[in-house]
């Protein structure tokens, strides 16, 4: 287990340095909505259209995902300095709420920084954080920037909407187009509250 993580350290510092602020990945996708683009190897139609759809989303999400007082409260007990390293693609839809929410907790508190791969050019990171055997987006990583600790990990989906998909799954096998449009509704319904309460769990307060 220690050699398996002092692997994953030497891979997260080998890749780090090419990793985005959050104001960067935002003018990326913004760049590549308008001009019919998309993150990763493939260039598809319904790549392009996720991305511009995520930029779409992830504007309103920006101006409206609020971090209630109490939340606050907990986000502001972190005294050393965090990183949140987050493995995303512009085209993944779970992304668009979570990643504007990763950016609210960092923008609160001067010891989190947020921080962005793109998956499919860093899949040595990636490998090292998959969820049942996936490569699934987002997933974000916790790292204690003093000890050179993995804290956690989080991701793809919050808690309730991990429970949702893993019911329709166990129902009909896999994720169907009207489940992922039904999920986006629920993400607009919550208002990004689940996202944050699973993020300030996982957060070092002690």
């Amino acid at each position: 287990m220690a050699e398996q993580t002092t692997t994953t350290l030497a891979h997260i510092a080998a890749h780090l340095p090419s990793a985005m602020d959050y104001e960067t990945y935002r003018g990326l996708v913004r760049q590549l909505a308008e001009e019919g683009g998309t993150t990763g190897p493939e260039q598809t139609a319904a790549l392009v259209e996720y991305t511009q759809l995520n930029d779409r989303r992830m504007k309103r999400w920006d101006k409206t995902l609020k971090i209630p007082e109490a939340v606050a409260a907990k986000i502001a007990k972190v005294k050393q300095k965090i990183t949140f390293l987050v493995l995303s693609e512009s085209w993944c839809g779970d992304a668009a709420p979570s990643i504007p929410a990763m950016q609210k907790i960092a923008e609160l508190n001067p010891n989190i920084e947020l921080k962005i791969l793109l998956r499919d050019s860093h899949l040595e990171v990636m490998d090292c954080f998959l969820t049942n055997g996936g490569r699934s987006i987002p997933k974000l990583v916790i790292l204690d920037q003093e000890k050179q600790h993995i804290h956690g990990s989080w991701g793809p989906r919050p808690s309730k909407a991990t429970a949702m998909a893993e019911a329709y799954k166990a129902e009909h096998g896999k994720l169907s187009p009207a489940f992922k449009q039904d999920l986006q509704l629920w993400y607009n319904k919550d208002k990004g509250q689940n996202i944050l309460e699973d993020l300030v769990a996982l957060l070092p307060l002690e």
